[in-house]
């Protein structure tokens, strides 16, 4: 039995929202092939380490133990990650973010101590990361704005294998605008099931 931790990036109401669709189809086929797995699920917008920003008043307490390493020992505790992470002006949203920051420490998710010049180890090696991802813009829109590059890149840092991430682009523009989220992910229903039998 392996922890699927699922956190959600997003600020758009569940059933408004494309990436919690795909996460919807994602996880009924996760669930089909891995009945006994314990399915954890963080929503951002209702806790601190979604909420709390890194400025020079919260710097001292930001990796505390009731935010930052409360949640870095989850990541340690599971075996996956499911990152549901829409596109906010050409980033993440600012609550994703929030929780990265949170859980990019020095020394406990990544460490330079033995490593080569230069080079780091990331220290969470154990950790498998599915990242699904949405942009309002067709794909290559934004050569600036790459939140899906960010994320894998981010994770790998701290040591995760990240399995191929799925974006879906192009919801704010014709034809998939017209459309319910619904309707707009069946058209990569069979890339979602496939990744979510192999993770």
């Amino acid at each position: 039995m392996s922890k699927l931790l699922v956190i959600n990036g997003s600020v758009i109401p569940s059933d408004k929202s494309n990436s919690h669709e795909m996460a919807r189809v994602f996880l009924e086929e996760y669930k089909k092939v891995n009945p006994n797995d314990e399915i954890i699920e963080l929503d951002l917008n209702k806790l601190v380490v979604g909420t709390n920003v890194l400025t020079t008043e919260t710097f001292s307490t930001y990796w505390g133990e009731e935010e930052g390493m409360k949640y870095i020992n989850q990541l340690k505790d599971v075996d996956k990650l499911l990152v549901i992470a829409p596109m906010y002006n050409f980033h993440v949203s600012g609550m994703l973010k929030n929780y990265i920051d949170h859980v990019a420490l020095a020394n406990q998710t990544f460490s330079y101590k033995y490593a080569t010049k230069g080079a780091s180890i990331g220290l969470l090696d154990k950790l498998k990361v599915q990242i699904l991802a949405t942009q309002g813009a067709p794909k290559g829109w934004y050569q600036w704005g790459d939140h899906v590059a960010y994320l894998k890149g981010t994770w790998e840092f701290m040591g995760a294998k990240v399995a191929e991430p799925i974006l879906l682009a192009g919801v704010k523009v014709e034809p998939l605008s017209t459309q319910s989220p619904k309707e707009i992910v069946s058209s990569i229903t069979s890339d979602l099931i496939a990744a979510a039998k192999k993770f």
